[in-house]
């Protein structure tokens, strides 16, 4: 059903019948590229040298994917010799988690959620209880509810993905054994990702051959990628010494008001506790999220039902569940993330469409 109302609503655009400027407001699944990501791609491209030749054209490519990895570690707060490209946060993941047996929670992105046993328990409020660190996973942070995690000193492993770039962050002093990122949250393109590995750890290479990235990643790497990745990270960077993030915050409190306003019996899962500046997630009982979605999508906004790696799953969220919600609520949430060039006449907007929808779903109940 489903699948056949996707294409109703595919040729129904196509035809440009639906709503002229589009409002992009799924940011948490990827954030828009940015200029600065794309001038150094550019760049990059011009090269023609293997970073691992040792000749001119060799050492040119070579000397922007070292910049690249120093730009990364600054906004890390790690040291460069810590990074280590590969393809994503999936594969930083399988590189960081396999083999090891380590506990974590329903909560986790399943990427993680591939390679651990969830033994770890989380209350309602979506805060995992973690009894021993050293063979436990925790996330930073959750992509649909926002909610973030205390990171334990002595934690093996943490999914940084969400929280990277949108929090002050630095791993050299957050006690972490691991943590990972991807270049696309942050405005970089996708296809590249970074696990930070401690010094004096070691982890077993899952891609063996050449011995790239100290032998812990084999392959030619993406140089035009890594460049990318480089120039997002030293954005990103700026954009919180700046300030960018608190005033995201301060949008999404603008938008949870108005929604609250249009419908009192929608739950804002984590208000009130600390969250990422940029995500509202909120289930509304009776409605789906799939059918909110749809909805938004053709008044003009991109929005979602929550991680976009598990977004249409009849299941509903898995997060949600974790938390003791019903599969039923678990079916009905809906995600609006923010972005830095995100407005608050966007915002204000996309409530009002919300809202009108939301009367409509009311009235054809009753």
């Amino acid at each position: 059903m489903w699948r056949c109302a996707w294409r109703r609503l595919d040729a129904y655009l196509w035809k440009g019948e639906a709503v002229k400027t589009r409002v992009y407001l799924d940011w948490n699944a990827t954030a828009p590229l940015r200029a600065e990501a794309r001038a150094a791609m550019i760049a990059a491209m011009d090269l023609v040298g293997n970073p691992s030749s040792v000749h001119a054209e060799g050492r040119a490519a070579k000397g922007v994917m070292e910049a690249a990895r120093a730009q990364i570690a600054v906004a890390l707060g790690a040291q460069a010799a810590d990074i280590i490209f590969v393809s994503g946060a999936t594969e930083a993941a399988a590189l960081a988690l396999a083999g090891r047996g380590l506990q974590g929670a329903g909560i986790e992105h399943d990427a993680v959620r591939a390679w651990i046993t969830e033994d770890l328990a989380v209350d309602a409020r979506g805060h995992v209880m973690v009894e021993d660190p050293g063979r436990a996973t925790v996330q930073l942070a959750n992509s649909e509810t926002g909610i973030l995690q205390d990171m334990v000193p002595g934690l093996a492993v943490s999914d940084w993905t969400q929280g990277f770039g949108k929090l002050p962050l630095a791993f050299d002093w957050s006690g972490v054994e691991m943590a990972f990122v991807s270049a696309h949250k942050i405005g970089g393109p996708k296809g590249i990702g970074a696990l930070i590995l401690r010094r004096g750890l070691d982890v077993t290479a899952q891609i063996r051959g050449g011995g790239q990235e100290m032998g812990w990643r084999s392959g030619t790497e993406n140089l035009i990628g890594i460049a990318g990745f480089g120039g997002a990270a030293q954005a990103v960077t700026q954009d919180l010494e700046n300030g960018l993030w608190a005033g995201v915050d301060k949008l999404r409190n603008i938008l949870e008001k108005a929604l609250d306003h249009f419908a009192r019996e929608t739950i804002f899962v984590g208000k009130g506790d600390a969250r990422l500046p940029n995500t509202v997630l909120m289930v509304t009982p009776g409605w789906k999220g799939e059918t909110q979605v749809m909805q938004m999508d053709l008044a003009g906004f991109a929005v979602s039902a929550g991680s976009a790696c598990s977004s249409g799953k009849v299941k509903g969220s898995t997060v949600l569940r974790a938390m003791g919600f019903s599969a039923a609520d678990a079916a009905c949430a809906l995600r609006v993330s923010l972005g830095t060039t995100t407005t608050e006449a966007e915002v204000l907007a996309f409530a009002e469409a919300w809202g009108a929808a939301h009367a409509r779903h009311k009235a054809r109940g009753r």
